[in-house]
């Protein structure tokens, strides 16, 4: 069974892949922005503890999942127990524009109108991922990635149709 590790910068299709796939194979789907912040405003990192105790009560009811997220410490709390990893890195203006043309998350934002009142900062954090030094960096991801050792994927480009 799939455990699968998806990860990248902000619209760089990791959710939209990591749907596809979990409705293909019928696996679970962990949205790693649900358990890393405090339901909080402005909201703030939950501790990095607290967030591994919620994913593993997530991935435990399952044989396979997938974990999505730029969380590149929480994703390597998971490496020991997942098979699979896909780099989602694509260039920034790729990333640019998905972000600008992504649907309402309904499970982020309570409404369309506060996700668009975000757009401007989500844009200028996507701009941010190369010169970041923290786990949210493409650096960050690049190690994440470099160092192991199962099935791994590197996706350059979304597909034409703009899925990944």
């Amino acid at each position: 069974m799939r455990k699968i590790l998806i990860f990248g910068n902000s619209g760089s299709g990791k959710s939209t892949l990591a749907r596809q796939l979990a409705d293909s194979e019928g696996l679970p789907h962990l949205d790693l922005d649900t358990l890393a912040w405090r339901d909080e405003v402005p909201p703030i990192r939950q501790a990095p503890a607290v967030s591994y105790q919620a994913m593993q009560e997530i991935i435990g009811q399952s044989d396979g999942w997938i974990a999505e997220g730029c969380y590149a410490d929480l994703l390597a709390m998971l490496v020991d127990e997942c098979n699979e990893m896909i780099f989602m890195n694509l260039p920034l203006e790729d990333c640019l524009r998905n972000a600008r043309s992504r649907p309402w998350e309904p499970h982020k934002y309570e409404s369309e109108a506060a996700q668009n009142a975000n757009l401007p900062m989500l844009l200028e954090w996507i701009r941010g991922y190369d010169e970041r030094e923290d786990e949210l960096s493409r650096a960050a991801h690049q190690r994440l990635y470099d160092r192991f050792d199962g099935r791994k994927q590197m996706v350059t480009a979304n597909s034409p149709a703009g899925q990944s």
